[in-house]
């Protein structure tokens, strides 16, 4: 659950390669041998750096968290050789102004060798996915998905060492305070000793393990599911890491037999401001409305339901249930909860999506997604932030503009609504 990242998301999805995980950046730095104290109990930390300001920063963040419990001994160990890495910067920088249209997504995280390489590893860890299912109530396939996409079944765990991005990126300061609170988490953890410093390493902003636990959902969730005393989320067994997932998801609401959605079929003259996470419907009221499986079937009972159009009313249609909902605590992102409900699907044997995508649309640049926001809000339809992030209301504003419009109210933000927006507001 790593938090930043899966807000990242909303902006640039990162597709994947063959069975990459969705983020996963490479390197090694080992821990050197631990250093005395200075006389007196003051310490100048050494930086592996020409940066001297990050040196200084170091420094002064030392006592901060030492005034927040974590022991002189244990900050010095896990700062030592610590640098200012420019390569986690870059990173965070360059991120891609374009947003990768959710089919594209969709093509990686449900990919024939990931959905193979998913089912050897829930045939090799049955015992443990079984045990982690009876025991929190959460469907292993679920669990199993998250592990795929997160780091293609602990194949692509990061190598970066957590401590040295986290200062890093707090010293940055964009999101200073954001990452700072992390560091002190994973200081935590190290004083815990459930890990050491040279095996706390994962992505570039600090997810961490299997299923890239950001330090702060260490604390709320993770889980010492093998008894052993530790919880181990890095290691090469990845139980206390399925577990934890299945933990997380647990107390975000899970509720056991609900799937997470299910794709379905359309009516002809289907009325589209409908599908709105706002409008809850039972199966069977939505089946009165002429809305049915791929199969041509009433969806079965699962609680109330929602319609989801991830890319309008020329792509895939989904009933979507509660459980979509907690699969959003993981992560926010709507392809990101397709792509672990698909791809759970795909692992218990599922059928691929049935429908069609729109594969010849371009997608919109963070650039233009602000541009189409002000003129939505400058015509008087949005009444919300422009951030360049395509949620709720803006969604709605969307879908209130295309009904003036005499446009289907799908809700999508598409190059061409951007171009009637440019030509009538």
């Amino acid at each position: 659950m790593f938090r930043f990242a899966r807000q990242m998301i909303l902006a640039g999805i990162l597709v994947p390669v063959f069975n990459a995980p969705v983020s996963a950046e490479l390197r090694s730095s080992p821990i050197p041998p631990e250093r005395p104290d200075r006389p007196g109990g003051a310490v100048l930390v050494q930086v592996s750096t020409s940066n001297l300001a990050f040196e200084r920063w170091i420094e002064g963040f030392r006592d901060r968290a030492l005034a927040r419990g974590i022991q002189a001994k244990v900050f010095d160990r896990a700062f030592r050789n610590v640098r200012y890495n420019t390569d986690v910067i870059a990173k965070d920088r360059n991120q891609s102004e374009f947003t990768k249209q959710i089919w594209d997504y969709l093509d990686s995280a449900a990919s024939p060798t990931r959905v193979k390489n998913g089912q050897a590893a829930l045939k090799k860890h049955a015992r443990v996915l079984k045990a982690v299912e009876a025991k929190y109530g959460v469907d292993r396939h679920i669990v199993a998905a998250i592990w795929g996409l997160e780091s293609a079944y602990g194949e692509f765990k990061g190598d970066i060492p957590t401590i040295e991005a986290l200062a890093t990126l707090a010293f940055d300061g964009r999101r200073g305070a954001f990452f700072e609170a992390q560091l002190i988490d994973a200081l935590k953890i190290l004083q815990s000793g459930d890990v050491t410093a040279a095996k706390m390493k994962g992505s570039w902003a600090g997810a961490m393990g299997h299923t890239q636990f950001i330090p702060s959902s260490y604390h709320a969730f993770a889980v010492d599911f093998t008894g052993d005393g530790k919880r181990d989320i890095w290691g090469s067994n990845p139980a206390d890491a399925l577990g934890s997932t299945a933990a997380y998801l647990a107390r975000s609401g899970w509720n056991k037999g609900q799937p997470w959605g299910v794709e379905v079929v359309l009516p002809r003259g289907f009325t589209f401001s409908q599908a709105n996470r706002k409008i809850l419907k039972s199966p069977a009221e939505w089946g009165a409305l002429g809305i049915k499986d791929i199969n041509g079937r009433v969806v079965p009972n699962y609680g109330r339901a929602s319609i989801l159009l991830p890319a309008g009313a020329n792509g895939a249609a989904f009933m979507i249930f509660d459980n979509f909902a907690v699969i959003e605590r993981y992560n926010k992102a709507d392809a990101y909860v397709i792509g672990v409900g698909h791809l759970a699907d795909r692992l218990r044997g599922g059928p691929e999506i049935k429908a069609t995508w729109p594969r010849g649309y371009k997608p919109l640049s963070f650039k233009q997604k602000k541009e189409m926001q002000r003129r939505l809000k400058r015509a008087g339809f949005l009444d919300d932030k422009i951030d360049g992030i395509i949620g709720p209301n803006t969604i709605n504003a969307i879908r209130a503009y295309q009904q003036s419009r005499g446009v289907t109210p799908d809700g999508y933000a598409s190059q061409e609504l951007l171009k009637l927006l440019k030509t009538r507001s």
